[in-house]
């Protein structure tokens, strides 16, 4: 089943050449499926290859996934530009309170 991440993140590119099937937000919009909501927190320095690793290992369930990443606030990477982080990623104070009941 495809994994739902971002149109634009990185990995996308390396796992569509790998055959696996990823879904982009916009595709994912038309259809009407819950995927199963997973965040991780990625705290290695070389975010990219471990994004496509992790996405790589999901693509093995035959659940729809949707991926968000999350990142410290209180940390400065030094491995990664700062742009990469504030288009694919959140801290937790921006997803705190997502999806709660009251």
């Amino acid at each position: 089943m495809p994994i739902k991440i971002q149109d634009a993140l990185p990995a996308r590119e390396i796992l569509e050449k790998e055959n696996i099937f990823v879904m982009t937000e916009y595709r994912a919009m038309h259809q009407d499926i819950r995927p199963l909501n997973v965040l991780m927190l990625n705290l290695m320095p070389t975010k990219i290859v471990t994004e496509t690793q992790f996405l790589r290992k999901l693509s093995n369930t035959p659940l729809q996934v949707e991926v968000e990443f999350l990142h410290m606030a209180s940390h400065k990477s030094a491995h990664v530009d700062q742009t990469h982080l504030s288009t694919f990623y959140q801290v937790f104070d921006q997803i705190e309170h997502k999806n709660m009941t009251e």
